[in-house]
């Protein structure tokens, strides 16, 4: 009687929908963090935390008749305020999965809380490489982005056109650093040079400084290992410096379609980057913009269509394996390719980092714009297996 008791037992914790694989606290929650009203506020901010309740309208509600829910908060640009919000969503609040559109160093702190507390993670705005390196976790995704595929991108089409002389002016925290760091490494590898490199605080507003010592060091390509606000007005000032005139060029390593949109094309027109989705790029991404921009008045940036294609993927692992244990759905989530608007073909590798077609894109000239947001082409697709560190250079322990 005994045996046939815990047979009984083992095979429930086992097998999807039965009584040991269930939902906890019968609901599925989800923790939204990003910056609403500072620097990153249009990248991620409150379009994120749309795109995820989209998500969950589109998914009906419910995941095996559990109710799904939402909570979302502001961290300010503070690492401290989101480890605070998000120690109290899992501790009080039994939050299942956070998804983020932050900087990379709250999300390294917020690796580590996941770590600890067996949460999912998932990454969609942060940059850093670090959270596929030595701060992988089993819990945590790097889903829409990282520095090595933008260096691997920008500063290689950019070095091999013939800039082979590099000046760095770089947002003094973790995104900034690594983002210079991969930079560097692949201007070296093809044998290009560094001249020198500046920091600058976040949310600074004058860039004046900088750009007189990138303009002395005569480098062939200034590289702006920057994002949002501080690229905007490190572009603008630029500009009024006559930079963008003369034998220099502007290497904007990290851009948005909210970037571009907001310098304006007079500005931004040439402007080189690497992105993971473009609203207009094919069939698929207009008819789901189209849908976000009904909601929100402005098209999605590559953060917000990632946030939506995390957390279809997330959910779709609940619905398969019957349980929202975080082990659990982060082995069905690694097993499972990601076939959507976003990626495809897309694999999650077991450090975490979800691989996946990245673009070379332009800015385009006025005149070629036909409408508001008609302001970027692709010129070439970048491989995933090519765009992202392979892992024989990589550090995780869970390779």
């Amino acid at each position: 009687m005994k045996q046939t008791l815990r047979a009984a037992v083992v095979a429930a914790s086992i097998l999807p929908g039965c009584a040991l694989a269930q939902i906890s606290d019968d609901i599925v929650k989800i923790g939204v963090i990003v910056d609403k009203t500072g620097v990153y506020s249009t990248n991620g901010g409150p379009g994120a935390v749309k795109a995820v309740e989209m998500a969950i309208k589109d998914f009906g509600g419910k995941v095996n008749g559990k109710p799904i829910q939402m909570v979302n908060a502001d961290y300010q640009n503070k690492v401290d305020v989101a480890m605070s919000k998000a120690r109290e969503w899992i501790d009080r609040d039994k939050v299942d999965m956070i998804i983020e559109s932050t900087d990379s160093a709250a999300a390294i702190a917020m690796q580590k809380l996941g770590a600890d507390k067996k949460r999912v993670m998932i990454f969609a705005g942060s940059a850093t490489t670090a959270l596929t390196n030595k701060e992988c976790s089993p819990y945590g995704i790097h889903y829409v982005y990282d520095t090595y595929a933008l260096a691997t991108g920008t500063g290689r089409a950019i070095t091999q056109e013939g800039g082979d002389s590099w000046f760095f002016i770089t947002a003094d925290y973790a995104f900034g650093h690594s983002l210079e760091r991969d930079t560097v490494k692949v201007v070296k590898e093809l044998g290009g040079k560094v001249t020198g490199a500046i920091r600058h605080p976040l949310s600074d507003s004058d860039f004046s400084s900088y750009l007189v010592q990138a303009q002395a060091s005569k480098a062939k390509v200034v590289g702006l290992a920057n994002a949002g606000k501080d690229m905007q007005n490190s572009v603008r000032q630029a500009a009024e410096f006559g930079l963008t005139k003369g034998p220099q060029k502007l290497a904007t390593l990290l851009v948005f379609d909210a970037d571009i949109k907001g310098l304006g094309l007079q500005a931004a027109q040439g402007l080189m980057f690497t992105t993971g989705f473009y609203w207009d790029y094919n069939d698929e991404t207009r008819a789901w913009a189209k849908r976000f921009y009904a909601e929100t008045k402005y098209m999605p940036t590559m953060i917000q269509a990632g946030v939506y294609s995390a957390t279809m993927h997330y959910l779709k692992s609940i619905q398969a394996t019957g349980t929202d244990n975080a082990d659990v759905v982060m082995k069905k989530m690694k097993a499972t390719e990601i076939n959507d608007f976003f990626a495809k073909g897309g694999k999650i590798r077991s450090n975490g980092r979800m691989v996946h077609d990245m673009y070379l894109a332009e800015a385009k000239k006025p005149s070629e714009s036909k409408g508001e947001w008609d302001i970027i082409k692709i010129n070439r697709v970048i491989p995933g297996e090519q765009a992202f560190q392979p892992l024989s250079e990589n550090t995780c322990h869970l390779k």
